[in-house]
């Protein structure tokens, strides 16, 4: 009755079909991954902007790591900002998707440490070989509140860092490059300045991080079982098809050798 499964055709068709099952699964059980880290990544970002503010140095100090758990929270600092030294990041994006620059100004604490502090975004206005016109921030001793962030790096954001750029320009941010060239003691990552409020012509300041799509990963994980749930259904179906078809196809040619020769 099945002795069809035999034929080389539904030999392969069968082999794909145990294939597909394990496949299917495994993308299902990825999608499980990637659901469950985004979820604890949002859970991890929204821990952390909700958290009481505290001091920079409660959380940070020369040489140190921004450790996931502390990245995003929102800390204060007290002192006075470098603009004679402040820098500009390249190639940075605002909501708009606009390219432009980040301000990356050293911020002076009452105890003489410096935290690096990027004030936000501002248009490239032109050539990006030159220094830009940068909106001064307020004057003498100010209390500024933001996100602590970690130093970049190449392999966490995919910036390349590039040599020979233009004076006061980088391309990633770097406590550790930075404390070199100010020759200063600077506090481990840097301070995503919210604020004081930007006003006027004051650059433009970064935006909360977005919560990443976890839900879509979880559909995705159900969609993938569903899939190779129904593999093994589908294959059901196309073999009753294929006896159905074969048992009717027997049943009309015996009915036509049954019929009477014509005289």
């Amino acid at each position: 009755m099945y002795r069809f499964l035999l034929s080389r055709q539904w030999v392969i068709l069968t082999l794909i079909a145990l294939l597909l099952i394990p496949t299917m699964i495994r993308l299902g059980i990825w999608q499980k991954h990637r659901y469950e880290m985004r979820t604890a990544r949002n859970d991890l970002v929204s821990a952390a902007l909700h958290a009481k503010p505290v001091p920079v140095e409660q959380l940070t100090s020369p040489g140190h790591a921004v450790t996931s758990t502390d990245k995003y929270r929102t800390v204060t600092a007290t002192g006075t900002f470098d603009t004679a030294r402040e820098e500009v990041v390249r190639r940075r994006t605002n909501s708009d998707d606009e390219v432009g620059f980040h301000v990356l100004t050293p911020f002076v604490l009452t105890d003489g440490k410096v935290v690096l502090v990027n004030r936000g975004w501002i248009p490239a206005n032109g050539a990006q070989t030159t220094f830009p016109k940068i909106p001064a921030p307020p004057a003498g001793k100010v209390t500024i509140k933001g996100r602590l962030k970690a130093d970049e790096t190449t392999a966490a954001s995919g910036i390349k860092e590039i040599k020979g750029l233009p004076d006061r320009q980088v391309m990633l941010i770097n406590s550790e490059e930075q404390a070199r060239r100010l020759g200063a003691t600077v506090l481990g990552g840097y301070i995503e300045q919210t604020a004081p409020e930007a006003k006027g012509n004051s650059p433009e300041q970064i935006s909360d991080p977005g919560s990443e799509d976890a839900p879509l990963n979880y559909a995705y994980m159900i969609q993938w079982w569903l899939f190779a749930a129904g593999v093994p259904v589908g294959w059901w179906v196309l073999v009753r098809r294929e006896r159905r078809d074969r048992e009717e196809a027997a049943a009309k040619e015996q009915a036509q050798e049954a019929e009477p020769a014509a005289v």
